[in-house]
């Protein structure tokens, strides 16, 4: 489809949507409709502005972000159920000589419900909370049971993350004194510059055995190729693009592979790009393989590698999720969704995220650290609770 022909259409929309409240608000308080269109244009004209240069001509920094970016996605959300919700309610009250009152009670009715939702949205991605996993594994080398991991993913660090949250998240890690930090992608928001804000934060993350990274989607959006300069040269952690680590303890060996990301790929940025042959190259035959692969996509890939057991993250559960039904807003999209899978003697967890992208709304999937436990047993994955971090 043409740009032009989608432009089209958008405006379109946006028209209508805006046409449509204007409608309902005149006469409702002084300068309604002026109140209204100024608004629109407050929310459109950072829309035409991104389309038009395919991204932020300049780096948005903390007060942009919050309050033009921020308002904007909010305002896009809002905006066509509360039209459509208008326009159903003049058709419900037009029958009894009400359209215009039933249009604005619909209208008002579905701005405070959507608006409640939203608020406790918000609440709930400032809810962190700790998830511990066991993780069995048959072919585990005795050396290596009950060694544990720490994953975080998902963080979309920029300048306008909290500062106090990122530090929850680094005491909630220490806090559980894993032995491997795993970071499985989506690290920054979505330009390179915001690595500084990712190092001045979670680079403060160690552990015995090591903190490792991978990339993740957005992590290839913002630009690979400055993002990983960066990455390397700021963080004090290992970066693990289509390669393995080797942890040694007597003579067992535990390989830690870290695969590239999708969009590496679709965006012709191919030392992104996952390579699955090429991160267990360094394999030695028969140790246990811990795979981190930011996009559960991957996951039949290395099940057909025999990995013992895969750590994603990218869905956030939609970040909207009924985990006691296992459904997620992601879930009608994705075949991994959500939570714990099996595949033969192959496991996979999908973390929640850490973080949250677009707006700062979760959910029934809450921002996570998860606590991964390897035991040497049959095949199972034992997904604990998850239970509130303790404030920083």
């Amino acid at each position: 489809m043409r740009p032009f022909v989608i432009a089209l259409r958008v405006g379109l929309y946006l028209v209508a949507c805006w046409l449509t409240i204007a409608s309902l608000a005149n006469g409702l308080f002084p300068h309604a409709v002026l109140s209204v269109g100024l608004l629109a244009l407050y929310t459109t004209v950072p829309l035409a502005v991104f389309i038009r240069f395919r991204g932020w001509p300049f780096y948005p920094n903390a007060a942009f972000r919050l309050l033009v970016v921020r308002p904007f996605w909010y305002t896009q959300l809002l905006l066509p159920l509360v039209a459509v919700g208008g326009v159903i309610g003049v058709f419900i009250g037009a029958p009894f000589g009400m359209a215009l009152v039933g249009g604005r009670i619909a209208a008002a009715t579905v701005l405070i419900i959507v608006g409640s939702l939203l608020i406790v949205g918000y609440l709930g991605s400032k809810h962190l909370v700790v998830r511990r996993v066991e993780a069995s594994l048959p072919g585990l080398a005795p050396e290596f049971d009950g060694l544990t991991i720490a994953q975080v993913s998902d963080l979309h660090v920029g300048p306008h993350t909290s500062k106090r949250f990122l530090s929850r998240v680094v005491a909630a890690v220490r806090e559980a004194a894993p032995d491997v930090i795993a970071v499985t992608g989506d690290l920054v928001d979505d330009r390179a510059e915001d690595v500084a804000a990712y190092a001045s934060t979670l680079g403060q993350l160690d552990a015995p055995l090591g903190v490792f990274m991978i990339a993740g989607n957005h992590d290839v959006y913002a630009g690979w190729d400055a993002v990983e300069h960066r990455l390397r040269r700021d963080v004090p952690a290992r970066l693990l693009l289509n390669e393995a680590h080797l942890i040694r303890r007597g003579d067992a060996t535990l390989v830690l592979a870290g695969t590239g990301d999708p969009a590496g790929g679709r965006r012709g940025q191919s030392r992104a790009a996952p390579d699955v042959d090429r991160a267990l190259s360094g394999a030695p035959n028969g140790a246990t393989i811990i795979a981190l692969a930011h996009n559960p996509a991957l996951w039949p890939a290395l099940v057909a590698r025999g990995v013992a057991l895969t750590l994603s993250g990218h869905t956030h559960w939609g970040q909207l999720a009924f985990p006691s039904v296992g459904w997620s807003l992601a879930s009608p999209c994705l075949k991994h969704a959500m939570g714990a899978y099996r595949d033969r003697d192959s496991l996979l967890y999908i973390n929640p995220g850490t973080g949250y992208w677009g707006i700062p709304f979760r959910l029934g999937a809450l921002p996570e650290v998860t606590i991964v436990t390897l035991r040497r047993a049959a095949t199972a994955l034992d997904v604990g609770r998850a239970r509130a971090a303790r404030s920083a």
